[in-house]
């Protein structure tokens, strides 16, 4: 579907001998129409169009001048002119599908713009040219506010919000991995010159963006406050509950196509806490990978520069004897006092070769011997025993307390609150301070939490109060 009508040949320019002109004719474009200094005040007339892809043109005319027509670029180019070949770019880019023409009723003229094809391939040239990286991270903490957002006021488009701020904290992160991993592919293309520009300008700009994302907007930070504000939001009122399924049900419908669940709003606060925690445990982790990789390959190579450097500094004394005993007479007596001059103040010291020993046979095997490894006792295997059966002693899935409330819920045949469960034991202690965890983290959604206004305070614990009940009505045994 993509090559047909107006796309049918769109790579027909990237593909010519004339590529390389295209490429810096697209990403001049793009920086005039689409970039940060893009100039919004005039629009893109034929006239201005030829203004902006002119020196374009001349830069590259001694390399790959357009003097003739080639059936790749399918040029139609008479004269060997600069605005005859201007012309003949801009009707190749028109003809192609980058560019398209359009009636301004602003001006009342014919002005250019970027196809939407033209516009996204065009955007990805810019980007290859531009090594750099916006590190900054916002978006971790644009998702926080706008949860908290969302908590406060009860707003689904603050909630929208956040779902697309989660979903830039991952391409954020990839972007930085890449760019780690472009500059380690550019080190070691370039590894026989010594990269003291581009590794000083890295460590400048690590004092000014990576060091605000490893520590102001570090995903790990705000991963907790994150969860915090989803879990709130989790156990909201049926009231504010409702009115915010209606109004995501209008405005993000095609949450209500991918959604897995009955419901939009859980499904949306399910999907932010999952991307957070994946920024958190696989992108994190590979950002400071690639960033350290490309530090100790940057490292490597500049001590071999400086190694390089001190060795010839050392083989200068065996140029000054070569140099010596080339002369002879006045010029080499000259030559060895201002040898003598420069190196007065130097210090020579002489290892004692007593001091060298070689080892005995005895001492080598002994310095090969593997150490055995040690013997574990039978305290330390208790001791270790006794320490899982600790850890585990407490340890409930929610699989089982679920279970324990589905059937305290069809016992009573009516809603529970977390203060009338039982506390006789540990595991029912247990089991009641985790069930509204529980609850929320059920798979199949069959049961609701609601927060109550009431406060629970036992002798074991205290915390909010809340109502246990089915999502729908079981349907009972005969």
């Amino acid at each position: 579907m993509f090559f047909e009508a107006e796309r049918s040949h769109f790579f027909r320019p990237l593909t010519g001998k004339h590529r390389e002109i295209f490429v810096s004719c697209l990403r001049t474009l793009y920086e005039r129409i689409n970039g940060p200094s893009a100039d919004y005040s005039q629009s893109l007339t034929r006239d201005v169009l030829r203004e902006i892809l002119t020196p374009v043109i001349q830069a590259h005319l001694s390399d790959t001048p357009l003097d003739c027509a080639d059936e790749s670029d399918n040029f139609e180019v008479d004269g060997g002119d600069i605005p005859q070949q201007v012309s003949s770019l801009i009707r190749a880019l028109q003809r192609d599908g980058w560019l398209e023409a359009y009636g301004d009723r602003a001006g009342l003229v014919t002005a250019y713009r970027f196809t939407r094809a033209g516009k996204l391939f065009s955007e990805a040239l810019w980007s290859l040219d531009k090594l750099r990286n916006k590190s900054r991270q916002r978006n971790v903490r644009s998702c926080r506010n706008a949860l908290e957002a969302t908590l406060k006021n009860r707003d689904a488009y603050d909630l929208i919000d956040a779902y697309d701020y989660a979903e830039k904290v991952i391409s954020d992160l990839s972007e930085g991995v890449d760019y780690f991993q472009e500059l380690v592919r550019r080190l070691m293309s370039e590894a026989s010159q010594t990269p003291w520009d581009e590794f000083m300008a890295f460590l400048d700009n690590f004092e000014k963006d990576f060091k605000k994302q490893l520590t102001a907007d570090n995903v790990e930070r705000h991963r907790h406050a994150i969860r915090d504000a989803v879990n709130r939001l989790h156990g909201i009122e049926d009231d504010a509950f409702r009115a915010l399924e209606q109004k995501l049900t209008d405005i993000a419908s095609w949450a209500a196509q991918e959604r897995t669940g009955p419901s939009t709003y859980h499904w949306l606060l399910e999907r932010i806490e999952d991307m957070v925690e994946v920024a958190c445990n696989t992108k994190n982790p590979e950002l400071i990978k690639a960033m350290s990789i490309y530090m100790q390959r940057a490292t490597s190579i500049v001590q071999q520069a400086m190694m390089l450097r001190s060795g010839q500094t050392r083989h200068a004394y065996s140029r000054a004897i070569t140099k010596v005993s080339a002369l002879s007479g006045q010029a080499q007596t000259h030559l060895l006092e201002t040898i003598g001059e420069a190196i007065a103040t130097a210090e020579v010291r002489l290892l004692d070769p007593a001091s060298f020993k070689l080892r005995t046979i005895a001492q080598r095997r002994r310095a090969l011997t593997v150490t055995a490894q040690p013997r574990i006792t039978r305290e330390a295997r208790l001791a270790a025993a006794l320490h899982r059966a600790e850890a585990g002693a407490f340890a409930l899935s929610n699989e089982d307390v679920l279970t324990t409330l589905r059937s305290g819920l069809r016992l009573v045949d009516r809603p529970l609150r977390l203060s009338s469960l039982p506390c006789g034991n540990a595991t029912d202690i247990l089991q009641a301070m985790q069930a509204v965890e529980a609850v929320r983290n059920a798979p199949n959604r069959n049961l609701r939490a609601t927060k109550l206004p009431a406060r629970l305070t036992s002798e074991f614990y205290s915390g909010n109060d809340y109502l246990i009940e089915f999502t729908y009505e079981p349907i009972k045994p005969d």
